[in-house]
Protein backbone atom coordinates (compact mmCIF):
# COMPACT_ATOMS: atom_id res chain seq x y z
CA UNK A 1 0.00 0.00 0.00
CA UNK A 2 1.32 3.68 -0.92
CA UNK A 3 -0.30 5.20 1.65
CA UNK A 4 1.99 3.12 4.31
CA UNK A 5 5.10 4.60 2.52
CA UNK A 6 3.80 7.86 2.66
CA UNK A 7 3.51 7.58 6.35
CA UNK A 8 6.92 5.84 6.46
CA UNK A 9 8.64 8.61 4.77
CA UNK A 10 6.97 11.11 7.21
CA UNK A 11 7.99 9.61 10.17
CA UNK A 12 11.63 9.47 9.18
CA UNK A 13 11.31 12.79 8.10
CA UNK A 14 10.23 14.27 11.16
CA UNK A 15 12.83 12.37 12.98
CA UNK A 16 15.43 13.40 11.17
CA UNK A 17 14.12 17.08 11.60
CA UNK A 18 14.13 16.89 15.42
CA UNK A 19 16.77 15.47 15.95
CA UNK A 20 18.80 18.29 13.90
CA UNK A 21 16.80 21.13 15.67
CA UNK A 22 17.06 19.02 18.70
CA UNK A 23 21.24 19.09 17.86
CA UNK A 24 21.62 22.27 17.42
CA UNK A 25 19.54 23.57 20.34
CA UNK A 26 21.39 21.67 22.74
CA UNK A 27 24.99 22.52 21.28
CA UNK A 28 24.78 26.25 20.11
CA UNK A 29 23.95 29.70 21.36
CA UNK A 30 20.85 31.57 19.87
CA UNK A 31 22.43 33.49 17.31
CA UNK A 32 25.24 31.64 16.98
CA UNK A 33 27.06 30.74 14.05
CA UNK A 34 29.61 27.70 13.15
CA UNK A 35 31.25 28.33 9.78
CA UNK A 36 31.42 24.39 7.79
CA UNK A 37 32.51 25.75 4.41
CA UNK A 38 33.97 29.57 4.71
CA UNK A 39 32.05 32.01 2.33
CA UNK A 40 29.57 29.15 1.95
CA UNK A 41 27.35 27.20 4.52
CA UNK A 42 27.23 27.67 7.88
CA UNK A 43 25.40 26.80 11.08
CA UNK A 44 23.52 29.77 12.27
CA UNK A 45 21.13 29.20 15.16
CA UNK A 46 18.14 31.43 15.11
CA UNK A 47 14.18 31.22 15.79
CA UNK A 48 11.67 31.70 13.13
CA UNK A 49 8.28 33.40 13.54
CA UNK A 50 6.76 33.53 10.40
CA UNK A 51 7.03 31.21 6.94
CA UNK A 52 10.08 30.86 4.74
CA UNK A 53 11.38 34.69 4.46
CA UNK A 54 10.10 35.74 8.12
CA UNK A 55 6.70 36.09 5.89
CA UNK A 56 4.07 36.06 8.17
CA UNK A 57 6.47 36.84 11.32
CA UNK A 58 3.92 39.36 13.12
CA UNK A 59 1.20 36.62 12.52
CA UNK A 60 2.17 32.70 14.08
CA UNK A 61 -1.18 32.04 14.78
CA UNK A 62 -2.42 32.74 11.46
CA UNK A 63 0.41 30.75 10.06
CA UNK A 64 0.21 27.84 12.48
CA UNK A 65 -3.99 27.05 11.10
CA UNK A 66 -2.32 27.80 7.64
CA UNK A 67 0.04 25.40 8.24
CA UNK A 68 -2.88 22.62 9.83
CA UNK A 69 -5.10 23.02 7.79
CA UNK A 70 -2.90 22.17 4.58
CA UNK A 71 -1.57 19.20 6.71
CA UNK A 72 -5.34 18.01 6.86
CA UNK A 73 -5.90 19.17 3.24
CA UNK A 74 -2.89 16.35 2.05
CA UNK A 75 -4.12 13.57 4.62
CA UNK A 76 -7.49 14.07 3.04
CA UNK A 77 -6.05 13.51 -0.87
CA UNK A 78 -3.58 10.67 0.37
CA UNK A 79 -6.43 8.82 2.25
CA UNK A 80 -9.15 9.45 -1.13
CA UNK A 81 -6.51 9.35 -3.80
CA UNK A 82 -4.55 5.91 -2.37
CA UNK A 83 -5.33 3.79 -5.11
CA UNK A 84 -3.93 6.53 -7.33
CA UNK A 85 -0.90 7.19 -5.53
CA UNK A 86 2.78 5.89 -7.07
CA UNK A 87 6.11 5.77 -5.21
CA UNK A 88 6.90 8.80 -6.53
CA UNK A 89 3.72 10.72 -5.23
CA UNK A 90 4.11 8.66 -2.13
CA UNK A 91 7.77 9.92 -1.08
CA UNK A 92 6.91 13.18 -1.97
CA UNK A 93 3.76 13.40 0.22
CA UNK A 94 5.66 11.87 2.81
CA UNK A 95 8.31 14.23 2.91
CA UNK A 96 5.99 18.01 2.41
CA UNK A 97 3.82 16.01 5.45
CA UNK A 98 7.06 15.78 7.45
CA UNK A 99 8.00 19.25 7.08
CA UNK A 100 4.66 20.21 7.70
CA UNK A 101 4.90 18.54 10.99
CA UNK A 102 8.03 19.21 11.98
CA UNK A 103 8.17 23.01 11.77
CA UNK A 104 4.29 22.54 13.45
CA UNK A 105 5.72 20.97 16.14
CA UNK A 106 7.62 23.74 17.01
CA UNK A 107 5.40 26.39 16.41
CA UNK A 108 3.25 24.76 18.58
CA UNK A 109 5.50 24.08 21.33
CA UNK A 110 7.95 26.85 21.44
CA UNK A 111 6.05 29.89 18.73
CA UNK A 112 8.66 29.73 17.00
CA UNK A 113 10.89 27.14 13.87
CA UNK A 114 14.55 26.75 14.84
CA UNK A 115 16.12 27.69 11.28
CA UNK A 116 20.26 26.37 11.37
CA UNK A 117 20.72 26.18 7.65
CA UNK A 118 22.61 29.14 6.01
CA UNK A 119 24.00 29.73 2.51
CA UNK A 120 25.89 31.84 1.07
CA UNK A 121 25.16 31.97 -2.93
CA UNK A 122 27.95 34.39 -4.79
CA UNK A 123 27.43 37.01 -1.90
CA UNK A 124 23.49 36.32 -1.41
CA UNK A 125 22.51 35.69 2.07
CA UNK A 126 19.97 33.04 1.37
CA UNK A 127 17.05 32.70 4.23
CA UNK A 128 18.35 30.47 7.10
CA UNK A 129 16.27 27.09 6.98
CA UNK A 130 15.73 24.11 8.52
CA UNK A 131 15.31 20.25 7.52
CA UNK A 132 11.47 20.09 7.25
CA UNK A 133 11.90 23.22 4.91
CA UNK A 134 13.92 21.44 2.67
CA UNK A 135 11.77 18.40 2.90
CA UNK A 136 8.33 20.48 1.73
CA UNK A 137 10.44 22.04 -0.79
CA UNK A 138 12.32 18.88 -2.48
CA UNK A 139 8.71 17.12 -1.67
CA UNK A 140 6.69 19.51 -3.91
CA UNK A 141 9.37 19.86 -6.56
CA UNK A 142 9.63 16.16 -6.61
CA UNK A 143 5.47 15.35 -7.32
CA UNK A 144 5.78 18.73 -9.74
CA UNK A 145 8.80 16.56 -11.93
CA UNK A 146 6.57 13.68 -11.32
CA UNK A 147 2.90 15.31 -12.60
CA UNK A 148 4.83 16.32 -15.80
CA UNK A 149 6.34 12.70 -16.44
CA UNK A 150 3.12 11.22 -16.16
CA UNK A 151 1.38 13.97 -18.41
CA UNK A 152 3.75 13.14 -20.89
CA UNK A 153 3.11 9.62 -21.37
CA UNK A 154 5.78 8.52 -18.59
CA UNK A 155 5.52 6.30 -15.51
CA UNK A 156 8.10 5.06 -12.81
CA UNK A 157 7.95 1.49 -12.94
CA UNK A 158 9.38 0.45 -9.34
CA UNK A 159 10.71 -3.04 -10.03
CA UNK A 160 13.15 -1.56 -12.78
CA UNK A 161 13.76 1.59 -10.65
CA UNK A 162 13.62 3.96 -13.34
CA UNK A 163 11.08 6.43 -15.88
CA UNK A 164 9.68 4.89 -18.89
CA UNK A 165 7.16 5.83 -21.41
CA UNK A 166 4.20 4.67 -21.91
CA UNK A 167 3.16 3.31 -25.50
Amino acid sequence: MMKNKVYTVTLIGIIIDQVSKMLIKSNMELFSKIVIIPKFFSLYYVKNKGAAFSIFGNMPCLLTIMCFVVFLLLIYYIEKEEKNLDLISSISFGMILSGIIGNLIDRILYGSVVDFLSFKIFSYNFPIFNMADTFIVCGVILYIINVIICEKGGAYDSRKRKFKRKN
